[in-house]
């Protein structure tokens, strides 16, 4: 097949992919099933990867569904709506109790009881009511910010629009599922994929009178913001939505201990077809409000609150290739690829192998008949090989002893730790000079987390390093739009809005920019904490230059492990010249607290022994939120040094002699008391 005709295929598809995601997305009309369409798009990607000279902004790899409505407003939610960890399985229960109890500082043996409830499959929405009326509602967007769809809640007879009851908070945002009951749905399923769909659809109806033809439901379960309620657990919230008028789970259960826990888990399962709505798990909450808010949050998920998925989907299949893909740290991730086949309504062509560990562990071939996993969003892997139908000819597979990539030389690294070598293999190479590192660098550059400039997909960043258009970071700043606008798949409106989305972008929080380095162990959260600290760009700049990058030590949550990976990356000449050329682009602006007028503002403290009745991350917690500082080091700049059980004496001494305030648990709490 020539060229010509293998790009009119390719096209066919893509015009067929745009039409189906526009009556799916925007008409909520499928046009074929999950099946049929996950199909077109594999055609479509199985395409691209056998041919690197067809591309298409359509294309399934660069972007997913159709353009969101214009018709609904962007509001941001008072308080984030959070996503979930999940849980697979009675280990990652057991897990999860042991760090909520760590962080407690209580005994694993203490009982915690649980709200348990099942995971309605459905459509996230916060409703807002003030004075008893209901007032906007809110899809979940990306958490912090959704779309105003009031008028198509206000549709759903699920919710009261006006509340009565002495008792109802001043102002609240109820959160819940809407959802269509699977009775109801088979009205519907000519017009509809599946009844998630059905309810997605329904409620970005631009006419709120087709979404009140649609039975849709609510059930009520959380809430975000509140003001002036008395309820202190979760049970008896749950009851209390009740006696205001909405629905509930029916299936809700308070229960304490991961046994109990795990028994109802299988009771509900084995019930999973005979309830009226689609659920994908129970969700464990931990019943007391008091505890909910020492646990807090940690990232997007909060650390009192688990989604336990049932079980995985498995299929059979066929490893046709096993490639090793480089990530922007070096890391060499082995992938499997094998005849596609359909999993749970999703066609899987592709399964991670983990490590080269792995790979020796399960004796995993090419040409092996093996059983693939799809668990919840987990990547699809493989968890076993059927030895009895091994080609009698195959040969183990050996891992890469040189990069892919470059041909340096792979190495695994010493873990001082664990006192082992680290199961991943990586590229020894640094900074800039592999291309797949590079590629996945500048892909992580642009990603949602750091940089987020519209348009600009992975696909792009693939599309326009073939073209010789970026080799580093900065490159992205200086683009030449007018070779862009000649190129395939790019017209004057859409080179228009990439070149406004990238000068917006040069605009950037400082904790963002060292984020999107992508420096080795330097997540989100330790570059907020080298903002926080050094509060100013051009301090981060001159790390290296003035020989400081050993002070960060004295954050706390920054340890050898950065602070290692951190003089490596300033050792390298070509990552100095990426942060000192974006200094000169962007406008990096400095960081601002959160909290400044909190009762230990401008205090700085430090632990050593063990605390009675908290552990040190909440203690950690409970100073921060009211504006002071934690640091690891005992220095001139310490205020405090609280002592607990069996303190280390070294660090005492070097307090004393340094004249620095040494106190214990108890002065911290008359410290917190003058803010009441």
């Amino acid at each position: 097949m020539d060229k010509k005709k293998i790009k009119k295929e390719y096209n066919e598809k893509i015009k067929n992919l745009v039409k189906l995601n526009k009556y799916y997305y925007d008409l909520s009309k499928p046009l074929v099933n999950d099946n049929e369409y996950d199909q077109v798009k594999e055609e479509i990607l199985s395409l691209e990867k056998k041919y690197d000279f067809l591309e298409n902004k359509n294309s399934p790899s660069q972007k997913v569904g159709f353009r969101p409505s214009k018709t609904f407003k962007k509001v941001f939610h008072k308080v984030p709506m959070l996503s979930l960890s999940n849980a697979f399985d009675e280990e990652d229960l057991i897990n999860f109790e042991k760090k909520i109890n760590n962080f407690l500082d209580q005994k694993s043996s203490n009982e915690l009881e649980y709200s348990a409830e099942p995971k309605i499959d459905g459509i996230s929405a916060s409703l807002v009511f003030k004075k008893g009326k209901f007032v906007m509602g809110l899809s979940r967007g990306d958490g912090k910010e959704g779309e105003d769809i009031t008028q198509n809640l206000m549709t759903i007879n699920d919710i009261p629009k006006k509340i009565t009851a002495k008792n109802f908070p001043d102002e609240i945002d109820i959160r819940g599922e809407v959802f269509i009951q699977n009775k109801d749905f088979e009205n519907l399923k000519d017009k509809f994929a599946n009844p998630r769909n059905a309810a997605s659809g329904s409620l970005r109806q631009k006419n709120p009178q087709d979404t009140k033809k649609i039975p849709l439901k609510f059930i009520a379960y959380t809430f975000g913001y509140v003001n002036n309620m008395a309820i202190k657990n979760q049970s008896d919230y749950l009851n209390q939505l009740g006696n205001w008028g909405f629905k509930i789970n029916p299936f809700n259960k308070t229960i304490k201990g991961i046994k109990n826990l795990m028994q109802n888990y299988h009771e509900i399962e084995k019930k999973r077809n005979e309830i009226d709505f689609d659920i994908d798990g129970i969700v464990y909450k931990i019943n007391s409000f008091k505890l909910q808010k020492r646990l807090g949050n940690v990232a997007n998920s909060p650390r009192w609150a688990i989604a336990h998925k049932f079980s995985a989907n498995k299929g059979v299949s066929t490893i046709l290739n096993i490639e090793i893909q480089v990530g922007r740290t070096g890391a060499l991730t082995p992938v499997a690829k094998i005849k596609p086949i359909n999993i749970g309504g999703v066609v899987v062509s592709n399964a991670t192998l983990h490590n080269e560990d792995e790979i020796i562990r399960k004796d995993i071939r090419i040409g092996d008949t093996v059983v693939v996993e799809r668990a919840g969003d987990v990547i699809p892997h493989i968890i076993e090989v059927d030895l009895k139908k091994r080609n009698k000819n195959s040969k183990k597979y050996i891992f890469p002893l040189k990069c892919p990539s470059c041909g340096s030389k792979t190495i695994k690294e010493y873990n001082s730790i664990t006192k082992k070598n680290d199961a991943v293999r990586r590229c020894s190479s640094e900074g800039y000079e592999c291309e797949k590192m590079t590629i996945e660098k500048i892909k992580h550059f642009v990603s949602k987390e750091a940089f987020n400039i519209d348009g600009f997909g992975k696909k792009i960043v693939e599309n326009f390093w073939k073209l010789e258009m970026i080799r580093l970071p900065q490159d992205i700043f200086g683009l030449n739009y007018e070779k862009i606008k000649i190129m395939d798949g790019w017209g004057q409106q859409s080179v228009a809005n990439l070149r406004y989305a990238i000068e917006e972008k040069k605009n950037i929080s400082f904790e963002k920019f060292v984020y999107a380095l992508g420096i080795r162990h330097i997540g989100f959260e330790n570059a907020k904490l080298i903002a926080k600290t050094l509060k100013s760009p051009e301090k981060f700049v001159n790390l290296s230059k003035e020989n400081k990058i050993d002070d960060l030590l004295n954050i706390d949550g920054i340890g050898e492990t950065q602070i290692t990976s951190l003089k490596k990356f300033f050792l390298n000449k070509t990552n100095l010249k990426v942060i000192q050329d974006l200094q000169k682009i962007l406008n990096i602006t400095k960081t601002i607290e959160n909290k400044t007028d909190g009762v230990l503002s401008d205090k700085i403290f430090m632990f050593t022994g063990k605390l009675t009745g908290m552990s040190r991350a909440e203690a950690k917690s409970l100073i921060e939120k009211n504006s002071g500082t934690i640091i690891s080091n005992v220095s001139k700049k310490l205020d405090y040094l609280i002592i607990g059980e069996k303190p280390t004496k070294r660090k005492i001494e070097a307090a004393k002699e340094l004249k620095i305030k040494i106190i214990d648990q108890s002065d911290l709490y008359k410290l917190l008391d003058k803010s009441s």
